[in-house]
């Protein structure tokens, strides 16, 4: 079993993000308004997040694609039989960068910078179930050189390495109970900044028809290895101080591979269609551990990912050379399971819809606008792992969670 983040009684984790677990898919606002498909889609310079192979086909010789979203989370919590509510509102701002260069007539570069993981959960400090986790801020940024090779005029390979930099700040209470002399709840703050690690993607793309794109692209798991963080425990009883004293932690975090393949196909001039499936490898992330110095105690926190599926359909429809207008729609499978439904991760299945347009102030130069709305299904769920004093103890309720997430981009060519 992978050895991950482990906190003495329960666990740090991800975050509120909206793909299954703490994936987060807002990697461009084109494609975002497409119902974020992309694997077969050659618009502008976002192709080298969706699949670095789609370089070689794009039309122009520089092409520079940035852009924002501010997001928006609520989620809701409530267990009728212990009359207990909470909910909590929090605002995240993903962004993307990318840039690429036809070398020749065979070889394209580009650089990306994007946020597939992160957000953050900020809960009423002590409420019910702030010994699982009061806040959390998980931060991951990915920076991918990487290359495509055009090999004839109908199909194409790229790819390159990953960089990824991040951090991660998790507090939560030692107990359910647990107090100093003056009845303040201990608590525990794991901090770690500048993790780094590397990964890779590669994909293809194949054109059969002028009409019809087919791809596939997989990007690589990433174990976010955090190492000598930060553990500072507060409010710590005289009679628990030998034991919960201030000290480092090693901890590992999985960020999934993921392989996606797709479609799209051009009705004509003005319109396309596009399909893509996602598979994420979710089981990477099946307990996690937090390892303490000063032998403080480790603690194992099963979370038994299972792997998800997204389903992804998009349209876009150029009704001048100023306006190009997209719609699209995902269906995006929860990888928690029953038992292990964690107020860090309170996610379930959820459909996405999503829409925008991009107008076009000069040939060379367009803005593009796209905007999301996540509606997850309704769930009473539990986690029953949390143990104290050696007995497994559950914590459960109803959650309600939606996310809204607006954002602009430009793009550029010539």
């Amino acid at each position: 079993m992978r050895k991950l983040l482990s906190l003495t009684l329960t666990a740090l984790a991800a975050s509120t993000a909206f793909a299954g677990g703490y994936r987060v898919s807002l990697q461009g606002q084109k494609q975002l308004a497409m119902g974020h498909t992309g694997v077969a889609v050659v618009n502008s310079a976002e192709v080298l997040f969706f699949n670095p192979a789609g370089m070689a086909f794009l039309e122009d010789r520089f092409n520079a694609s940035v852009g924002a979203n501010a997001l928006f989370a609520k989620t809701k919590f409530q267990n009728e039989t212990y009359n207990w509510k909470a909910e909590t509102e929090n605002m995240g701002t993903p962004f993307e960068a990318y840039i690429s260069y036809r070398v020749t007539d065979w070889l394209s570069a580009g650089l990306a910078v994007y946020t597939p993981y992160g957000s953050a959960v900020e809960w009423d400090k002590d409420w019910q179930g702030s010994h699982l986790v009061n806040d959390i801020d998980l931060q991951a940024i990915y920076i991918q050189p990487m290359i495509s090779l055009k090999v004839n005029e109908y199909f194409s390979v790229g790819g390159g390495p990953i960089f990824v930099t991040g951090s991660v700040n998790f507090n939560r209470n030692l107990t359910r109970s647990l107090t100093d002399e003056q009845g303040n709840r201990s608590d525990v703050t794991i901090d770690a900044k500048g993790v780094t690690a590397w990964g890779w993607s590669a994909g293809f793309m194949f054109n059969p028809t002028k009409k019809l794109s087919l791809g596939l692209n997989y990007r690589s798991e990433i174990i976010m290895e955090a190492r000598d963080g930060d553990a500072t425990f507060n409010q710590v009883p005289a009679f628990a101080q030998g034991t919960f004293n201030n000290t480092t932690f090693n901890a590992d975090l999985p960020l999934p591979a993921e392989l996606t393949v797709g479609a799209s196909y051009k009705v004509n001039d003005k319109l396309m269609f596009a399909f893509d499936y996602n598979r994420a490898m979710w089981h990477a992330y099946d307990a996690l551990v937090v390892d303490f110095a000063n032998n403080v105690p480790t603690s194992v926190n099963p979370r038994n990912y299972k792997d998800a599926s997204t389903y992804r359909v998009g349209v876009q429809y150029k009704a001048t050379d100023k306006w190009h207008f997209r719609a699209g729609y995902y269906f995006d499978e929860s990888p928690v399971q029953d038992g292990y439904f964690a107020p860090e991760t309170p996610r379930n299945d959820s459909n996405g819809y999503t829409g925008g347009l991009t107008y076009q102030i000069t040939p060379k130069l367009g803005i593009d606008a796209s905007f999301l709305y996540l509606h997850f299904d309704e769930t009473t769920n539990s986690y029953d792992y949390f143990n104290e004093d050696g007995n497994n103890v559950s914590f459960g309720g109803t959650y309600k969670n939606s996310v809204f997430s607006p954002g602009l981009g430009l793009t550029y060519s010539f």
